[in-house]
C-alpha cells in the first residue's frame, strides 16, 4: 500500500513513549516552572528556527528539477514530517499543562507534586527525590515522575511514614525521612 493512503495521526508520538511518559487518559500535564520553560523553548525553536531552515533547503532542492532522486528534497520532506510532528506533541504537551511551582506551596510535612523527599530504605541508605513532570524524568538527577509507582506511594503520605511499592526488583518498604518544597534547579 502506498504510504500516501496511510492515516498519520496526530497521537503517533503519544504512541512511541514509554509506559513511563504516556499521561494517564483525562489528566492534566503537571509540570514544573522550568520543566514548562523548557518545552516552550523547544517549541519555539522548531517552529522559528529549524523549520524554517529546512523549509529553505527542501524549496531550493525542489528548485533543481527531478525530485525522485534529490537526497535533498528527500529527507528535508521526511525531516520536515518529523519536525511538524514534535510541534504537534509538544504544542498539544504544553496546551494541556498545569504549571504547579514547589517555592509557592505553603510548608507541609505531606508529599504533593513538586516535593523534593529524602527516603531511607530497609537497610538504611538515604536517597533523594524530586516529583517533577513526565517530561522532566531524569533519574540521574532524582527527578521523578508524579505517574511513577514511587511517586504514586509517597504522595499523601507524610514525614516518618512508611509506605510500600511495587519495584523492578519487587515489593519494598521505604520510610518518609524528610519533604520539602524548593525550586527545581
Amino acid at each position: 500500500m502506498s504510504k500516501a493512503f496511510t492515516k498519520e495521526t496526530d497521537d503517533a508520538e503519544e504512541d512511541e513513549l514509554e509506559p513511563a511518559q504516556r499521561l494517564p487518559v483525562g489528566t492534566k500535564n503537571y509540570m514544573t516552572p522550568v520543566g514548562h520553560a523548557r518545552l516552550k523553548a523547544e517549541l519555539e525553536s522548531l517552529l522559528k528556527v529549524e523549520r524554517p531552515k529546512v523549509v529553505e533547503v527542501v524549496a531550493w532542492a525542489a528548485s533543481n528539477g527531478d525530485r525522485s532522486e534529490n537526497g535533498d528534497y528527500l529527507y528535508g520532506k521526511k525531516r520536515l514530517r518529523e519536525i511538524d510532528r514534535r510541534i504537534r506533541f509538544l504544542t498539544k504537551r504544553l496546551d494541556n499543562s498545569l504549571v504547579v511551582d514547589p517555592e509557592q506551596r505553603e510548608a507541609t510535612d505531606q508529599v504533593f507534586f513538586g516535593a523534593t523527599v529524602t527516603i531511607a530504605d530497609e537497610a538504611g541508605q538515604e536517597q533523594t527525590y524530586r516529583i517533577v513532570g513526565v517530561d522532566e524524568t531524569d533519574i540521574g538527577r532524582g527527578h521523578i515522575s508524579w505517574i511513577s509507582p514511587l511517586a504514586r506511594a509517597l504522595i499523601k503520605a507524610r514525614e516518618g511514614d512508611s509506605v510500600r511499592f511495587q519495584s523492578p526488583v519487587g515489593m519494598r518498604e521505604i520510610e518518609i525521612v524528610e519533604v520539602r518544597y524548593e525550586a527545581i534547579p
